[in-house]
């Protein structure tokens, strides 16, 4: 039987006052619905009204805040099927681009809904209706109405791929009690690494244990074909490399890195890919006022001699991105955001680079630098010098690229290891019942 949360002064306090909320976040849905930030004809999804009928049989619920968690759920959904080809598992994420990629990749044994907003009374929509057998959440989506809510239901809760980084840790440490409350309703805890293992266990997660990060288990980011021989045809043998998941602040540093680069490579093409799309217009407008000239994918710009920066205003074609430059620089790490996930270039054998902020993706900038597979850069100037290296040496690129893909092949099989910890949490198969 599952216990319920135990109710702290603050977890009572926010659940009144979200529970208040039903009239706001109905305003919010439809704001964004018009802003076009979500899809109009799943948006009551958020407040916990299912699209589709329940299947029969057993279910497990996944959920992951967006496109990068949501990936790394498909080994684990690969693995569990497997073994347990009786289970069905709904998937749940927050983000239109998530919603995209998993209807694209999901298996026919699992299927997408957007997840509740953080409303009692959404989550016991939810519930009511999807009786999952299981509940697995993704790295560090700790909504409190739906842990009390799960609880609430009868539905074990698991924390996989649990990720928590020292900054995280730090802010959750401010309301001691709840957070131990929220984290003593896990029956299962599995954590990336030991620090974010130790900082759980600090703030009281029980039973916790460190099979591995999921991320490594991930498929190769996916590419269009026939984009990526457009592009190489427009590109030729010009030098290229892209900066991915950039953010404000980075595109400008990015343009100053390719103006000093270019006094070396003349031929140089840039390609920029911001994190978000949507500041395509205004990312292009800075690098015109360095005097770059700016070819926009969203405008089908083409790449011609003249183009410095191409710029990516595209959502979901990292993979593309990172098969046609030999080298990646990992946006999000020059400024105060943690990184994004260097893996995703390693694995497609692209050298990768990032900065001194990778806080969210401590063990994979790890994995890396220790298998000597990237190069970390502390300041502008320092990406400008092993860029330069890097692309006066492309061999030496390709064997550090080498060396990252033989470095994430040996972290693997995390998905199954995870698998048998999930195991002895599900119902019996009925076949298993029957030969009894």
């Amino acid at each position: 039987m599952v216990a319920p949360v135990p109710m702290t002064l603050g977890l009572k306090t926010y659940r009144m006052l979200t529970s208040s909320t039903g009239p706001l976040f109905g305003f919010i849905l439809k704001r964004r619905t018009l802003q076009g930030k979500e899809d109009p004809n799943r948006v009551t999804e958020k407040q916990g009204f299912a699209s589709a009928a329940r299947p029969d049989g057993p279910l497990v619920w996944l959920h992951g805040a967006s496109v990068g968690e949501s990936l790394s759920m498909l080994p684990l959904i690969e693995s569990l099927s497997e073994i347990r080809p009786d289970i069905r598992f709904l998937v749940t994420t927050g983000t239109l681009t998530s919603a995209e990629l998993m209807a694209e990749r999901l298996p026919a044994s699992a299927f997408h809904q957007f997840v509740p907003l953080d409303h009692p009374a959404y989550w016991d929509r939810f519930f009511d209706h999807w009786k999952p057998d299981l509940a697995v959440i993704i790295e560090s989506e700790l909504w409190p109405n739906m842990i009390v809510g799960s609880c609430a239901h009868g539905v074990p809760l698991v924390l996989a791929n649990a990720r928590l980084s020292q900054q995280s840790a730090k802010g959750w440490g401010r309301v001691g009690r709840s957070i131990k409350a929220l984290l003593s309703a896990f029956d299962l805890v599995l954590a990336q690494d030991e620090q974010s293992a130790s900082r759980l266990r600090a703030l009281g997660a029980h039973r916790v244990e460190t099979p591995g990060n999921l991320k490594f288990d991930a498929p190769p980011l996916q590419a269009d074909s026939g984009a990526l021989e457009n592009l190489q045809t427009q590109i030729r043998e010009r030098p290229c490399w892209v900066a991915a998941s950039t953010h404000e602040g980075e595109e400008t540093l990015i343009g100053r890195v390719h103006l000093e680069l270019r006094k070396k490579f003349p031929g140089l093409l840039t390609i920029i890919a911001p994190r978000h799309p949507t500041r395509g217009a205004a990312v292009a407008d800075d690098l015109r006022e360095l005097d770059l000239t700016v070819a926009r994918r969203t405008q089908d710009h083409a790449v011609t001699d003249d183009t410095d920066i191409y710029l990516a205003d595209t959502l979901g074609e990292l993979g593309l991105l990172f098969q046609l430059a030999p080298i990646a620089f990992i946006g999000g790490s020059f400024v105060d955001v943690g990184g994004h996930n260097p893996l995703e270039a390693a694995r497609l054998g692209t050298g990768v680079l990032f900065g001194p902020q990778m806080f969210n993706f401590e063990e994979a900038a790890k994995l890396l630098l220790d298998a000597d597979a990237a190069k970390q850069v502390m300041s502008e100037t320092d990406l400008v010098n092993s860029l330069s290296i890097w692309l006066s040496t492309p061999s030496e690129t390709q064997a550090l690229a080498a060396r990252g893909e033989e470095a994430i092949s040996q972290s693997t099989h995390v998905a199954s290891r995870i698998t048998q910890k999930l195991l002895p949490l599900l119902p019996e198969a009925e076949n298993s019942k029957a030969d009894q």
